[in-house]
């Protein structure tokens, strides 16, 4: 950890300063270190930098310990970079509010690689699933870093593509890097740190609150180069991560859908007001300027170190299959787990591209 982070993890720190205000303060004087070394009549002269904010700096410094602070930081395992550094993702210095500083585990996205967002919904349907899921393995297999938000649903499952087509995957979350969102996705959580990273401008321990979702949004979409939105109802957070996609410039690509269908109302909304429209993986490839069937990335798919790192119950479900598919009544029958369980146990082997559904409530080895 460099000298000058100690100051910059106290900025970030301070309450009652925001971002804008953290921002204005390194404009102005330079580095956060020199921010620390002001007096308070110094400090007082900074146009837009209020007596309360001169308040609250002036506190901070007396009670803050920096390099307590700075060594609880380092000690688990969470790294910060600032606007200070070269190293800040370039894909945020245009944004309005962007952060002062951001957190994370593992790395940050490659700047000169392209990034795929792919969002949608969290309660989503087995071919939104299966959408999802194709679009990150593809796109992970000619060298796109997927880009999301870890949420269950539609989220997870493009995570899960990258990881499955040996590519890069990256989560933004609504809380802090060293919180898990939502609980049960651990396996997942360790896996982005594995094969990309977690990222977050919000402190760390900080939990998920709803407010905090839409602004995770706009980080999502100016990482990304193109937003994919598989499934969406009409009010959906997906659709936030859309309108902040435009306002940036981005590329937007939608899933059409059945003009009945709740979890379609948003994509099909999204394709009117003039998104792409993904008809196939393979068109959508070709448009994103993937002509021909080549991998960049030519890695083998090592299936059985997924199998042998499978939890008891999910080793249990996927040896029921072999040649032949199973269905729901069969698979509750061998197993003898309950239903609503079993269920989650199979959302779970889906997204780890070792089962697929393919007609309703019928499984296969994939």
């Amino acid at each position: 950890m460099e000298e000058k982070q100690k100051y910059q993890y106290w900025l970030r720190c301070i309450r009652g300063v925001g971002n804008k205000k953290q921002r204005k303060l390194v404009e102005y004087c330079g580095s956060a270190n020199e921010v620390y070394g002001l007096t308070r009549q110094q400090l007082g002269k900074i146009p837009g930098i209020y007596e309360k904010e001169v308040n609250a700096i002036c506190e901070s410094k007396k009670e803050w310990d920096l390099e307590k602070e700075i060594s609880v930081l380092t000690e688990t395992g969470i790294s910060m970079v600032t606007l200070e550094e070269d190293s800040f993702p370039k894909r945020l210095k245009n944004l309005s509010d962007c952060p002062y500083a951001l957190f994370f585990k593992g790395r940050l996205p490659e700047e000169e690689r392209k990034t795929a967002a792919i969002v949608g919904a969290r309660a989503c349907s087995s071919y939104g699933r299966a959408v999802a899921l194709e679009i990150g393995e593809k796109l992970a297999r000619r060298g796109v870093g997927i880009i999301s938000g870890m949420a269950a649903g539609i989220d997870s499952f493009g995570h899960w593509g990258a990881i499955r087509g040996c590519g890069s995957t990256y989560a933004v979350l609504g809380c802090g890097v060293d919180v898990c969102y939502p609980k049960g996705g651990w396996e997942l959580y360790r896996r982005i740190q594995k094969e990309g990273g977690i990222l977050s401008e919000y402190l760390p321990k900080r939990g998920p609150i709803a407010a905090q979702f839409p602004a995770r949004n706009r980080l999502i979409s100016a990482l990304s180069d193109v937003v994919i939105v598989v499934e969406a109802r009409k009010k959906s957070g997906s659709l936030i991560t859309a309108d902040f996609a435009l306002e940036q410039g981005k590329e937007i690509y939608a899933v059409p859908g059945r003009l009945e269908d709740v979890l379609s109302a948003g994509c099909n909304d999204l394709i009117r007001q003039g998104a792409g429209i993904i008809s196939s993986v393979e068109e959508l490839l070709l448009e994103l300027g993937f002509s021909g069937g080549n991998d960049t990335f030519s890695c083998k798919k090592d299936d059985q170190k997924m199998i042998n790192a499978l939890e008891k119950a999910e080793l249990m479900v996927y040896s029921c299959f072999g040649l032949h598919a199973k269905n729901m009544e069969e698979l509750l029958q061998i197993t003898k787990i309950p239903a609503r369980e079993l269920a989650d146990l199979l959302v779970k082997l889906q997204a780890k591209g070792l089962i697929e559904e393919f007609y309703k409530n019928y499984y296969r080895k994939i």
